[in-house]
């Protein structure tokens, strides 16, 4: 049986393109990168800038964690975008973009897409990775939930990205408790002023 040899095996290296919010970036992320750049020798991880979107975390905080994680790994290129992905693959003189899979729903989500890159203007290409079986039920959102309670998120994200989040939740929620407090405080005195308004008619 002839061996199946990757470009880069043969020391022809080939930019892709990964994409995504990582909003935080996630042990399944990080798979996803470090084997796609094992294949094609170069990757560009890509932050999505979604103003419409909030995230736990800011672009460039997010960009932050990711060099924090990725230790400057040789052949890997840290950016962020806005608008549609082909724009900026197209920039990025880019044909390629790497997904993650994690089950049949991924797939059929993520199959409109690619046909729809595939057929927009200049279009590029989608190769599917499957995930690791030990990160098939990580995600994002999963570990913010643990997050917000304060649990152990060792099982979805690196330590230190972890560290960020439970950092980012406590901050989030005290600002949020004091802005709680506020109200209750305008409301309190809103009702005094009505009360003594009344007692002096």
């Amino acid at each position: 049986m002839e061996t199946l040899r990757f470009p880069y095996a043969d020391g022809m290296k080939m930019k892709v393109i990964y994409a995504g919010s990582f909003d935080p970036v996630t042990n399944g992320h990080l798979d996803i990168i470090k084997r796609a750049r094992d294949i094609f020798g170069e990757v560009i991880v890509a932050v999505l800038d979604n103003t419409s979107k909030k995230g736990l975390f800011t672009v460039e905080e997010r960009k932050d964690l990711l060099h924090e994680v990725l230790d400057d790994m040789e052949g890997i290129e840290i950016d962020s975008f806005d608008g549609l992905l082909v724009e900026y693959a197209k920039k990025k003189n880019c044909k390629v973009v790497v997904r993650g899979l994690r089950s049949a729903s991924d797939y059929f989500s993520e199959y409109t897409l690619a046909m729809a890159n595939k057929n927009y203007k200049d279009s590029i290409e989608t190769v599917f990775l499957l995930s690791s079986n030990e990160n098939l039920f990580v995600s994002s959102s999963l570990a913010k939930e643990v997050a917000n309670f304060d649990g152990d998120t060792d099982l979805f994200v690196p330590p230190i990205v972890g560290e960020a989040m439970l950092l980012k939740t406590r901050t989030i929620s005290s600002m949020e408790h004091t802005t709680k407090q506020t109200r209750l405080s305008l409301q309190q005195e809103l009702i005094q002023k009505k009360l003594l308004t009344k007692m002096n008619l």
